[in-house]
């Protein structure tokens, strides 16, 4: 699939202002479409949606490859419907020790559970008396794998957060007596995470019809490993490389030593069993992309050299230095997705250690790639991100939730590094670029990319404490937020605006 050539911003929804300590599908989220579209904006990128676990990364630490995050639901549309009464919508209190700028999880989490149990209670209340038909089919649209989601975290929660393997031992191995035991024991608890479910996507479901009739399409974000501690790993146990007899990892994903560590990374997430997914036809993955694709317009494919060969390190090693690459079965995979799905609107991220073999993968399937800016500047006139060297084919990033802000990036920059910028862009001396991260926003609207892509902390001037993800480092992440819309201004509008009709977007 080829893509038109257009711009758009990257901002998790957890970043969008709300009165309830984190971002949500309310009206925040509505009044960022509206920029984006007075803005001359076409795309609207998000990170993977799914409900999150330990240090809150939507990608090592989901407990669902194909559920959304409750967090994310906006109280203010339940109370609209009805769902909760206006008394109810108690705003977050700001918290002295944290910044306004950041999601106190530790905070957010009991005040909006407690909210969406009020809502919940009204819920099952009036399904008892009456049926609900939207409900109903999306109960059966997905039960696929909302069955199984549900009664993974009702157990979750009864055994008190401990892994799926720790459990009973008949309901770890799925014993179906076991299951269906749980399953009449934890019939409330199912309820209301199906409740969850329901809501979550039909509030998704609006937002995006919203963003598409205002001419926006979704790039959502599939992270291609899953947590340990998820629905899915102890639903399909037999697709993901485990210890029989204890449940346990017997490797683990990540990545050699890159740009971000000296150690490399090592995200704790169980790597597949790619003979065995080759056996059933790829269905989990075909599963996966199909249920995606309902929910986004384009799919960016988060560590897609993994699906040519991946680095899985021994369980027990603390650093990912100790790995190896182990050939996956890439090409027999896109293929089987194609013929079963068609047109594959996908983005490839193809960052890290590249081989010829992941760029034959990619360009087979006429992905486009993705280049850095902040990646450009650093090893001369040959370096694959300078713009000089780009395809159409490919999505220009000025930097993306794993990089700092351009203004952080350049604040800690090297000297020589700078000096390469001023040079490439034809400054005299670095001291003459004022404002670089508008600077790279020229830069990256102005290629021959077909997509380009903006961190929203770039346009609005924001340095290192603005950044999104650290990967070096495990705690504090994905908790940036802007405060509010306010800061989405006419100018900031039509200065966007003014660059994207300039240069044909």
């Amino acid at each position: 699939m080829t893509f038109q050539r257009a711009s758009g911003i990257l901002l998790h929804p957890t970043s969008l202002p709300s009165r309830f300590g984190i971002g949500d599908l309310g009206k925040s989220a509505y009044e960022f479409v509206d920029f984006l579209e007075s803005s001359g904006q076409k795309l609207w990128q998000v990170l993977p949606l799914g409900p999150t676990g330990y240090e809150h990364s939507p990608y090592t630490m989901n407990f669902s490859a194909f559920a959304g995050n409750p967090l994310l639901i906006s109280l203010e549309h339940l109370a609209e419907a009805g769902s909760l009464k206006p008394d109810e919508l108690t705003p977050l209190p700001q918290s002295t020790d944290i910044a306004p700028d950041r999601v106190n999880f530790d905070r957010v989490i009991p005040h909006k559970i407690k909210c969406l149990k009020l809502a919940y209670e009204r819920f099952r209340q009036a399904l008892s008396n009456k049926h609900d038909t939207d409900y109903e089919q999306f109960c059966q649209e997905q039960s696929y794998w909302l069955e199984d989601y549900v009664l993974f975290m009702a157990l979750l929660e009864a055994n008190s957060g401990k892994s799926w393997n720790d459990w009973d031992r008949a309901i770890a191995r799925r014993e179906p007596t076991a299951l269906k035991a749980a399953s009449e024991t934890l019939q409330d608890s199912i309820l209301y995470h199906k409740f969850l479910q329901f809501t979550f996507f039909e509030q998704w479901k609006q937002l995006r019809a919203y963003a598409n009739h205002k001419n926006i399409k979704i790039i959502g974000d599939v992270s291609i490993y899953v947590c340990h501690n998820s629905a899915e790993v102890w639903t399909n146990p037999e697709i993901f490389k485990l210890n029989p007899e204890t449940f346990e990892p017997a490797y683990i994903a990540g990545v050699p030593p890159d740009y971000f560590s000296a150690t490399g990374q090592l995200w704790g997430n169980p790597v597949y069993n790619w003979d065995q997914l080759q056996k059933t036809n790829f269905d989990w993955w075909i599963k996966r992309f199909r249920a995606t694709l309902e929910y986004v317009d384009i799919v960016r494919v988060d560590h897609f050299r993994g699906f040519e060969a991946y680095w899985q390190v021994p369980a027990g090693e603390e650093t990912a230095i100790n790995g190896e690459w182990i050939k996956a079965p890439g090409v027999e995979f896109f293929e089987t997705l194609g013929n079963e799905l068609g047109s594959l609107p996908i983005m490839a991220e193809d960052l890290g250690i590249i081989t010829p073999e992941v760029e034959e993968l990619r360009d087979r399937f006429q992905f486009p790639g993705m280049r850095i800016l902040q990646f450009a500047f650093s090893e001369g006139a040959d370096n694959p991100y300078l713009p000089h060297h780009y395809v159409n084919n490919c999505v220009v990033y000025t930097g993306t939730h794993d990089n700092d802000t351009t203004l952080g990036w350049w604040q800690g920059t090297s000297a020589e590094e700078k000096q390469l910028v001023a040079k490439y862009l034809g400054y005299s001396s670095a001291e003459e670029i004022e404002e670089i991260n508008w600077v790279l926003i020229r830069v990256a609207l102005a290629s021959v990319a077909d997509l380009a892509i903006l961190p929203l902390q770039d346009t609005l001037n924001l340095g290192n404490s603005a950044r999104m993800n650290d990967p070096s480092k495990v705690a504090g992440n994905w908790r940036w937020r802007y405060n509010s819309s306010e800061i989405l201004t006419q100018e900031l509008s039509d200065r966007l605006l003014e660059l994207t009709q300039l240069y044909s977007r």
